[in-house]
């Protein structure tokens, strides 16, 4: 797994510097920076819009005893979204925005979920803790 992520790391950078100097190239350094700290700023404001709405939903769903399956996903979604948001590269903040917009973040929910009901099935992860 760690020769994954870190394959996938040195092939993302090397990807994001080339979108970097070739959008500079064709507009501006500035473009390219102004780009990646309104990328930012946006990103942020949409997380934590998407985050706190997700919460509420949680706390909803807790207060009338229901386990809240969804909004689980939902916020490991806009976790991991707004981690791409914080990096700086264009590719990555597009893949951070498709996390954070609700209708683009549900086919990837779904595919989360596929991931997790695997692993349980085989036994790789283990969950523990009090059922009713």
């Amino acid at each position: 797994m760690f020769r994954f992520v870190f394959l996938f790391i040195v092939i993302m950078s090397a990807l994001e510097i080339g979108v970097f100097m070739w959008l500079g190239n064709v507009f501006s350094v500035w473009f390219v920076v102004l780009g990646i700290i309104f990328t930012g700023i946006l990103g942020a404001l949409l997380a934590k819009q998407q985050g706190l709405e997700t919460l509420g939903r949680a706390r909803e769903h807790l207060e009338y005893g229901r386990f809240p399956t969804e909004e689980i996903f939902d916020g490991l979604a806009i976790l991991i979204g707004a981690v791409l948001l914080f990096t700086p590269g264009f590719i990555t903040d597009t893949i951070g925005f498709i996390l954070l917009f609700p209708l683009t973040r549900k086919p990837i929910k779904r595919w989360m979920k596929d991931i997790f009901r695997t692993m349980l099935n085989k036994g790789t992860i283990t969950v523990f803790g009090k059922w009713r």
